[in-house]
């Protein structure tokens, strides 16, 4: 069978971002015109802008954060076709959580293993599980519900006179969980019939529903000083 090499320099318009003209990192993908760019580059120039990068096109006159999306498939081609990439991206968000003397969030630790393993199926050294017992349980930490996961602690507060009040307005969750995760748990709460009924925002701005926890603490609290020991979120119904 003939293969066919390609250089990676003959490819890397397709997987570089525009903005920081890297190698994209936590990918994310305008969903109006399909361009993506870095998670971290988009949101900073979105602060200041509506428009796409790459075509200009508007993305929302008012809330352009809430039509882009992560790309986990373009993550992943990007990481399998440049070596070393995820590794030493892993090791700069471990080095910057010991920087600050805090604990490496689960995710990351996650992704090493994850990373630990490729590399030793890649080198030939798992042993074969394949006779292992049908019966044999799990490790407990295999089924930990994210509870090694960076937690967020919040407060659900209700803006909004057609909604009532959350009895526990306080919940505490994995920072990987999203605005649509919290949606639907609400809505189950509220016995509403659709989550669509209702919006979160965060410092009166609406939120994304593809947006995770971490996220969301890392762009909204990026400027505020607060010693609080939660997030508050409001909840409001959508207008028709």
């Amino acid at each position: 069978m003939l293969t066919r090499k390609i250089k990676l320099c003959h490819i890397n318009a397709h997987i570089t971002c525009r903005l920081c003209e890297g190698y994209l990192i936590d990918a994310t993908t305008v969903t109006e015109c399909l361009h993506t760019f870095c998670r971290s580059c988009l949101v900073k120039y979105l602060e200041e802008n509506n428009t796409c990068p790459t075509c200009r096109i508007v993305i929302h006159q008012s809330h352009p954060l809430q039509y882009i999306g992560h790309d986990r498939t373009m993550q992943d081609i990007v990481y399998k076709l440049v070596p070393g990439l995820q590794e030493a991206e892993i090791k700069k968000q471990r080095e910057f959580y010991q920087k600050l003397g805090m604990e490496v969030p689960g995710d990351i630790k996650g992704e090493l293993c994850n990373m630990k393993t490729h590399l030793d199926q890649r080198n030939g050294t798992i042993k074969d599980t394949a006779n292992k017992e049908a019966g044999e349980e799990k490790p407990e930490e295999d089924n930990d519900y994210h509870r090694s996961d960076e937690q967020v602690s919040i407060c659900l507060e209700c803006n909004s006179s057609k909604l009532r009040g959350l009895k526990r307005k306080w919940i505490r969750c994995s920072a990987q969980a999203t605005v649509l995760h919290l949606k639907k748990f609400i809505a189950k709460k509220l016995n509403l019939t659709s989550f669509n009924e209702l919006d979160i925002l965060c410092n009166e701005e609406i939120l994304g529903k593809d947006h995770t926890l971490k996220f969301v603490v890392v762009t909204r609290w990026r400027f505020k000083v607060t010693h609080a020991p939660f997030y508050m979120l409001s909840l409001a119904t959508i207008e028709s």
